[in-house]
């Protein structure tokens, strides 16, 4: 029996998407357990994998494949179907923007100037990776004038697609302005009672790596990861790869301070298990992924943010610490541990920053970046240009470019337009949690036994099981009954850090 056009497509796509989660475990294994020495090979595989790749995206027939899937009569596509014609054609109209050769040049580009980064950063030496940013930035907006000419949007705007589907500066810009504005004076509020408390006495180390993984694999089974089915290892910098059925996460360990590796292992685990939770019969299809970053930036920041942060939490997952280190007397209390993980201070690391100052860093990034991608600002102008934002924006002066512009992998690895997502995420995160507790009144009590199964039936329902279904606006109001609303996220921190 001959296939139809769609059954055609269905089959094309499963193809691609098994190449392209070969392509995530090879980026895996260049971050986590690479030697230096493969770098040259690895970005050329990874090259060629991408070039195969856009080859069959773009091949002629793919477009007629299209036209007919969407033609056919009503009632021949049917559930989900309808859905991942128009995923898959979106896919088709970014990958018909670019030619074969700007995508392995890119590539290859930024391959490169991910492995210059690491010594780089550890060298505190802009100067040795900045010509290769250059080229990836000038790679980054030939990339972004072609799509953006194929979609109708601005240079920024077709970068910013790629990780926010439907996503426009011209939405986000009022957002951060007005948390922009709020910022100053909340903080200063938070301090203020901050410090009318006692003040968080840290536990003294110090505290052995293997012990800190044991810890972080105890909770990560907690909130029901599975380990035939992942990874937990270490980088430089954090993230979760891999595909849904083989999910990598990794962190990075600090013997004196094991509380940020903790809460960066849960966040990790948040992506994680929303990968595992996409649905298994759409797998391989584009309706089956993600519902781009900053869907999946709520799911990380609602359980370390929302979940893990909380008192709830904290009374549950005390003793565990307590007991996994040896730990005696105040400082290992639930009390000065939940001071220690609310604890707001600004400081110059994105990813060790509370979540009151954290917006401050993404709105900074996300200026800069539209800054150089637009041409208003050179690549050689960035430490000086991130320096003032800092001060902007946070009071804070860095004293070098580690603990500045060389902190973040992103604009190095080639994810121009990524930043904005994390505070949209934040947000997100926000909503849906309230929506879930008030929907499931089980769900906090839970959570203070250790028992996430009510919080995970709901994120099935509402946001993992529906894949990308719908767009990320229309799953949202579906799910909480209401658009993005900033103000939610305000009550939060309102109600952790000032009630």
């Amino acid at each position: 029996m001959r296939e139809t056009p769609y059954q055609q497509l269905e089959r094309r796509f499963h193809r691609l998407n098994a190449l392209g989660e070969a392509a995530a475990v090879l980026h895996w294994d260049m971050s986590a357990i690479m030697p230096v020495g493969g770098a040259e090979g690895r970005a050329e595989q990874l090259a060629e994998l991408k070039a195969v790749r856009h080859g069959m995206l773009t091949a002629p027939e793919v477009g007629d494949l299209l036209d007919e899937a969407e033609n056919e009569a009503e009632g021949v596509l049917t559930g989900w179907q309808p859905a991942n014609v128009r995923e898959m054609r979106q896919r088709w109209i970014k990958a018909t923007a670019l030619s074969e050769d700007l995508v392995v040049a890119l590539s290859k580009a930024c391959s490169a100037c991910e492995t210059l980064w690491r010594t780089a950063r550890a060298d505190d030496d802009f100067a040795s990776v900045r010509p290769a940013l250059e080229e990836v930035l000038n790679l980054t907006r030939e990339a972004a004038a072609a799509k953006g000419e194929k979609q109708g949007l601005s240079l920024y705007d077709a970068l910013l697609d790629d990780y926010e589907p439907d996503g426009r500066a011209a939405d986000i810009d009022p957002v951060f302005d007005a948390l922009e504005a709020f910022l100053p004076d909340f903080l200063g509020q938070v301090l203020e009672a901050q410090a009318a408390k006692p003040e968080a006495i840290p536990p003294e180390g110090p505290f052995p790596e293997q012990t800190q993984k044991a810890l972080g694999v105890q909770f990560m089974q907690a909130l029901g990861f599975d380990f035939d089915h992942g990874r937990l290892d270490i980088s430089l910098h954090p993230f979760c790869g891999g595909t849904p059925d083989d999910v990598r996460i990794t962190t990075r360990y600090d013997e004196a301070d094991f509380t940020s590796s903790l809460m960066g292992v849960l966040h990790e685990t948040g992506h994680a298990l929303y990968e595992r939770g996409l649905p298994k019969t759409w797998r391989g299809q584009p309706v089956g992924d993600a519902l781009g970053m900053s869907m999946h930036e709520s799911q990380s920041l609602l359980i370390e943010m929302q979940v893990c942060r909380s008192q709830g939490f904290l009374g549950y997952a005390a003793p565990i610490m307590r007991s996994a280190f040896g730990g005696n007397g105040p400082a290992w209390d639930q009390d000065n541990l939940q001071r220690l993980y609310t604890r707001v201070e600004p400081g110059f690391i994105r990813v060790d920053a509370d979540e009151v100052t954290y917006p401050a860093h993404v709105i900074m990034r996300y200026r800069l970046e539209r800054a150089m991608i637009e041409g208003d600002m050179e690549i050689a102008d960035l430490p000086g240009a991130w320096n003032d934002g800092m001060k902007k924006m946070l009071g804070l002066t860095p004293a070098n470019d580690r603990e500045g512009c060389l902190q973040d992998l992103h604009w190095f690895d080639g994810a121009w337009g990524y930043f904005p997502t994390y505070t949209l995420g934040a947000m997100t995160a926000a909503q849906l949690f309230d929506a879930a507790k008030t929907q499931v009144p089980e769900i906090e009590p839970g959570i203070a036994e250790g028992n996430f199964k009510p919080l995970f039936r709901w994120l099935k329902t509402h946001v993992h099981g529906k894949g990308s279904l719908l767009p990320a606006k229309e799953l949202l109001i579906e799910a909480t009954g209401k658009p993005l609303d900033p103000d939610i996220f305000k009550a939060h921190l309102n109600a952790r850090y000032l009630a």
